[in-house]
Order: C-alpha cells, then sequence, then structure tokens
C-alpha cells in the first residue's frame, strides 16, 4: 500500500513545501463567530460594518434599508431616535477585522473520508503518511497494533497527503528549515539544507501556535476596546443630552422667576404712582378747602370786628347766631390721620413685595438645593491628614480638638500646625456634593482645597493659596474667605452647612441646608489639580466649641 501511493505521489503536480503551506498540524484554526461580528439585523458576518450615534454596529445595507422602510431613524437595536438621519461611515478597524474572520474560515478544512471503507465512507480518524491514506476508527486498529505499522508517522487527518510528502525522496516531511523557511524531510536535511537550521515540525509548529494564539488574543483586545471605546461614546452623548436638558429646565426656571420678580416690579410701581397720584390729589383738594376757610374766617372775623362798634343790637342778635356757629368743615387731625394711613398702606406694600420676593428666592435655592443633593458623595475623613492635636472618630465621620498632640508619623501630607484634616477621596471632575452638621460650634471652616495646598506652619484660607471655604467665628461672625474676605449676614445660624462644587463650571457653593438658604458661591474658578473636601473643628476654648464636625447622609432630617 505505501508502495502504490508512493508511486503515485510521483505523478502528482509538485508544490512548494513552504510553511504557508505546511501541514494543519502547525497552522490554528478561526475561533467561532462573535456577536462582536454579527449583524443584529440579518444575523450575519458584517458587510461594510457601520456605526451608529449611539455605539451600535449594523451591515451598511441592512441599517440603510431599515431606515428607508420606516418613517424615523431610530437605532433597531436600543431604539433610540435620531433627529436627523445619521451621516453613516465605514468602521474600517471593525470591517478588517470581518475580513480577518472571513479569510481564517474559508481555510477550515472538510471532513476528511476513510479511503479503505467501501459503500458508505465513515469519518477518517487519522491519516499515514508512509501508507499514504486516511483510516476510519476500524480501519486504523492494525496501526495501533502490528509492529511494523506501529513505526508508521500518523497525524491529523488531511485531505491533501502529497503535500506532508517529499517530492523528490518520497519521505515524511518531518522537519523545518530556518533558514529557507520551509518544510524538508530527513535526506533533505543532509543534502540540500545541509548545515542549515532545522527543527522538528512538531517545535515549529507549536511555536507558530503560541504566536497565533497571541494574534487572536490581540483581536479579541481590539474588539473589546471597540466595545468599550463605544460604550464611552455612548455614555458621553446621553450625558451631554442630560446637561443640555438640566440648562434648559435651570434657564426656563430662571427666566420665570425673573419675569415673575419683574411684573411684581412693575405692579407696585404703578400701585406706588396711582398712590402718588391720588395722594396729590387730595393735597390740591385739602389745600383749596383750607384756603377758602381761612378766607372765611377772615370775612368773619371782620364783620365781626365791624359789628362790635355798632350800637343796633338787635340787628347783631339777628346775625350773632350765624357767626357763632361755622359752616360745616373738616377735622383737620382726622385728615392727618388718613394721611398716615395711605403711607402705612404704602409701607405695608413694599413689605408685602419684599416677602414676596424673599419667599420666591427660598423656593428657588430649595430648588436648587435638591437638585445639588442628587449628586451627594460618601465622604469620610483621611487620617493621615489630619492634625496631631485632632481626634477622629472611628468611621471617619466625626473630627473635634482633643487640645492635647497626639504621637503621629509626620507625613507630608499631614497638617502639622492648624487644625485642619481632608477627605479622603479627591475629585478632578463632574459635580459633588456633602453636608455637615456644625451645631452648638462657635467656631469652624468648611470647604474644598486642592490637592497641592501647603500643610505645614501656618495656612491663610483664600483662592489663591488653594482653599475655597467659609467660617464662623464668636459664635455669630461669618466670613467667607475669598480674595479679598466677605463678611456674611446671615439671618439665622446654620445648623447643617452644604457643600456644592462643580468642577468643570469652576463654582463652590454653600447653602444653609434646614432654611434652605444661599450663604455663598465662588464663580468664575479655574481648577486643574484634585479637589478634597475640608474640614476644621477650630479650638476646643474649654469646653465652649466642644461640639464636633459631623459629615452626615444627605436627606437626613434626624
Amino acid at each position: 500500500m505505501a508502495e502504490s501511493s508512493l508511486t503515485s505521489a510521483k505523478a502528482r503536480k509538485t508544490r512548494t513545501q513552504s510553511f504557508e503551506h505546511a501541514p494543519p498540524f502547525m497552522s490554528s484554526s478561526s475561533g467561532p463567530l462573535t456577536e462582536e461580528l454579527q449583524c443584529s439585523i440579518c444575523l450575519d458576518v458584517f458587510t461594510d460594518p457601520v456605526t451608529t450615534p449611539c455605539g451600535h454596529n449594523f451591515c451598511k445595507t441592512c441599517l440603510n434599508k431599515c431606515w428607508d422602510n420606516s418613517q424615523t431613524c431610530s437605532c433597531p437595536y436600543c431604539k433610540e431616535t435620531f433627529k436627523q438621519r445619521p451621516d453613516l461611515k465605514i468602521n474600517t478597524t471593525l470591517r478588517q477585522l470581518v475580513d480577518h474572520y472571513k479569510k481564517k474560515s474559508l481555510m477550515k478544512t472538510t471532513d476528511v473520508l476513510c479511503d479503505t471503507c467501501e459503500g458508505r465512507k465513515l469519518k477518517a480518524l487519522k491519516s499515514c503518511l508512509v501508507c499514504q491514506s486516511s483510516y476510519c476508527e476500524t480501519h486504523l486498529e492494525p496501526h495501533l497494533r502490528v509492529t511494523r505499522l506501529k513505526k508508521h508517522k500518523l497525524m491529523d487527518p488531511v485531505s491533501n497527503l502529497e503535500d506532508y510528502i517529499c517530492q523528490k525522496h518520497e519521505k515524511p516531511l518531518d522537519l523545518f528549515c530556518r533558514d529557507d523557511q520551509t518544510c524538508v524531510c530527513l535526506i533533505c536535511s543532509v543534502t540540500d539544507h545541509k548545515n542549515h537550521n532545522t527543527v522538528p515540525v512538531e517545535e515549529e509548529s507549536e511555536k507558530k501556535t503560541k504566536l497565533m494564539k497571541t494574534q487572536k488574543d490581540v483581536q479579541q483586545m481590539i474588539l473589546n476596546r471597540i466595545k468599550k471605546l463605544q460604550n464611552v461614546k455612548h455614555s458621553a452623548e446621553v450625558r451631554k443630552r442630560n446637561t443640555e436638558k438640566e440648562k434648559t429646565a435651570h434657564v426656563k426656571f430662571l427666566t420665570d422667576l425673573t419675569r415673575s420678580i419683574e411684573r411684581c416690579r412693575t405692579e407696585l410701581l404703578e400701585k406706588m404712582e396711582e398712590q402718588q397720584k391720588a395722594a396729590e390729589k387730595q393735597e390740591e383738594e385739602l389745600i383749596e378747602e383750607l384756603e377758602q376757610e381761612i378766607t372765611e374766617l377772615k370775612m368773619r372775623n371782620t364783620e365781626l370786628e365791624q359789628l362790635s362798634h355798632t350800637e343796633d343790637h338787635l340787628h347783631l342778635l339777628q346775625i350773632y347766631s350765624s357767626l357763632y356757629s361755622p359752616k360745616n368743615t373738616r377735622n383737620w387731625p382726622e385728615i392727618s390721620v388718613k394721611t398716615h394711613e395711605s403711607l402705612e398702606t404704602l409701607r405695608r406694600a413694599l413689605t408685602q413685595l419684599k416677602n414676596t420676593i424673599d419667599e420666591k428666592l427660598t423656593q428657588t435655592v430649595s430648588t436648587e438645593l435638591k437638585w445639588m443633593q442628587q449628586y451627594a458623595v460618601d465622604v469620610t475623613l483621611d487620617p493621615d491628614t489630619a492634625s496631631p492635636y485632632l481626634i477622629l472618630s472611628d468611621d471617619g465621620k466625626q473630627v473635634r480638638d482633643g487640645d492635647i498632640e497626639q504621637k503621629l508619623s509626620d507625613k507630608p501630607e499631614r497638617f502639622d500646625k492648624c487644625l485642619c484634616v481632608l477627605g479622603k477621596e479627591g475629585f478632578s471632575s463632574g459635580r459633588f456634593y456633602f453636608e455637615v452638621q456644625v451645631k452648638g460650634k462657635t467656631e469652624w471652616d468648611l470647604g474644598v482645597a486642592r490637592e497641592s495646598i501647603n500643610r505645614k506652619g501656618k495656612i491663610t484660607l483664600s483662592p489663591s493659596n488653594g482653599y475655597w471655604t467659609v467660617w464662623l467665628r464668636n459664635g455669630n461672625e461669618y466670613k467667607a474667605c475669598d480674595d479679598p474676605p466677605v463678611s456674611l449676614c446671615l439671618r439665622v445660624n446654620p445648623q447643617r452647612v452644604g457643600v456644592f462644587v462643580d468642577y468643570e463650571e469652576g463654582l463652590v457653593s454653600f447653602y444653609d441646608v434646614e432654611s434652605s438658604s444661599h450663604i455663598y458661591s465662588y464663580t468664575g474658578q479655574s481648577f486643574t489639580e484634585k479637589l478634597y473636601p475640608y474640614f476644621s473643628p477650630s479650638l476646643n476654648y474649654e469646653g465652649k466649641n466642644s461640639n464636633p464636625l459631623i459629615i452626615t447622609p444627605v436627606n437626613d432630617n434626624k
């Protein structure tokens, strides 16, 4: 059987025995189709893959047909609708991976049948390089039992056995010449390839298999990163749309508030003008009446003067009654009271407007505060930054002055003199919010600080030094430590202070949580590094300021 196979092999067309045409046991087969390479519309491998703005991939033809048959353009996968039909560009990276997959799929071998079976041939289990035949499990049995046949070279079944035989020496291609990058037989290795670097085919195949496996891993990494990139782009689009919606809502709210205040102001001015005109008209009438009464009284006085010298007592008695009893005149003290009441009415109108404006401002701050509280973060104090004089609770939520210096390692991040401590986590983007209970304290500092602040010796709180804070001194003196500092006049002493930061907008705001009132805001700041929550409970002052600062859960009304 071996001689017949070798003779027939001589008549076959000579093939180049390069590594590219090496036996299948030296090459890796393509992996199964993954969902990353499959269109969810046609459920087949991508053809000219394109990516939608929401980050999903489809065949270009499939997606265009889908949109041509619809009134709207939406993603067939996540159903997101686009206002305008997107301009689809082919995803070149994904297309390269698809082409590679298709190429590998075409390289897969078909089933090899047993050469010995008569009638219906069974699937071959092994191919023999010496016999130049393939055998099913039954017909392979002699090669596993007969001593002479056990020496034959067996391999996984292939249909092109001639490619595994040296056409010149009719010997199995057992070796690989690394110098010429081709498979050779044992005779070739001592003749045409003498002194060349030859190794067993299995050894070179194992090396190439590892290389192919590495390539496959890299391809999978590329797919994973493409998917992650698409997810990031999608998240960025969603965040951008949400931000635009938030901005639109806030602009509308503030616009409505401004219009409402302007309307109240206009109504008040109109009312004041009406009252002013009414008062002026009343004054003119009163002056006219008063002047008329004065004239009449002067005339009556003249008549009385004349009658005082007459002796016509009868006439005097006749007119005395009319002269003595004056005509109906205004009660001038009452007029003064009514004028005062008009001024009082005006004052009440002014007070009512002020209360209306204050109420609307309170509603605005409440709405803003509720919106900010959605960005609440879990802040925990960092003991590595705490001054040796401070005492922190076990859960890292409370800090107070302990009066006595503790023996702690002097780390670069620790405040050594000032009674300060930072939060553990820093923030370099987005928005964050936290609340601190200051109830019962006469002094405290709160805010945020940048990572590179000076933590040794005396510290001056100001934005130029990396601190955005407000403080309390002497029980009722509040100040924003701005450049320059700003004294604050608060209606009530805050019991819980909320701190909100918008990193990109350069905003740091402070709020009285319980009264829903605004305390102070730093605006137009430029942040270039991480910001950390900043706390200082200040000195104990012999127990007068012994209460701790407490980081409280947001919306906790206890």
